[in-house]
């Protein structure tokens, strides 16, 4: 089943790019799922995070998602689909109130996610500088309103085993891209 999700993914991000660079935009959910799957999350986990932006930026549907791979995977997918018809601040308080709400493996999905594009965002930095915030619909202050807020909620309810150790390599990531 994961490599079905890897090839649905490709095909349905065909042709995007990255924000800030030339990368092929497959590479963001190959590197989520990746980071699962060596975290040694459920099958279903890996295959979500293929999947997670396929609903947000493309065609496809949930029901698309539910009908190749089931409900659990669509209903991952969808709690971690923003609904683009919201402002950017909306969609962002929603993933924060998610985040401190949801079940632990939605959390493993969404910090995976957040970590990857924070870690593409502090290598544009270096190699750019501060041009790359002009791509973004919300400036420095909001995205770092928006990682420390997600780094300040992702442990609600959590038992330190539930931890995986990139919970912390984002929140390393967020001082060192944004300060403290």
């Amino acid at each position: 089943m994961k490599q079905q999700a890897l090839e649905f993914a490709e095909k349905a991000h065909a042709g995007q790019k990255r924000k800030n660079s030339d990368a092929a935009y497959i590479t963001h959910p190959i590197r989520v799922a990746e980071r699962l799957e060596a975290n040694g999350f459920s099958e279903e986990l890996v295959c979500a995070g293929y999947l997670h932006d396929t609903v947000e930026d493309t065609l496809i549907e949930i029901e698309d998602i539910e009908g190749a791979f089931g409900p659990r995977v669509a209903e991952l997918v969808a709690a971690h689909t923003e609904d683009k018809s919201k402002s950017w601040q909306e969609r962002k308080q929603h993933t924060i109130d998610t985040i401190r709400n949801a079940e632990k493996e939605l959390k493993y999905l969404i910090v995976a996610d957040k970590l990857d594009n924070l870690l593409g965002l502090e290598e544009d930095l270096k190699q750019q500088g501060s041009v790359v915030w002009n791509k973004f619909n919300a400036g420095a202050d909001k995205q770092k309103w928006y990682n420390q807020s997600i780094a300040g909620n992702m442990y609600v309810g959590l038992d330190n085993e539930d931890i995986p150790g990139y919970f912390r390599e984002f929140e390393d990531a967020v001082k060192r891209v944004f300060g403290s």
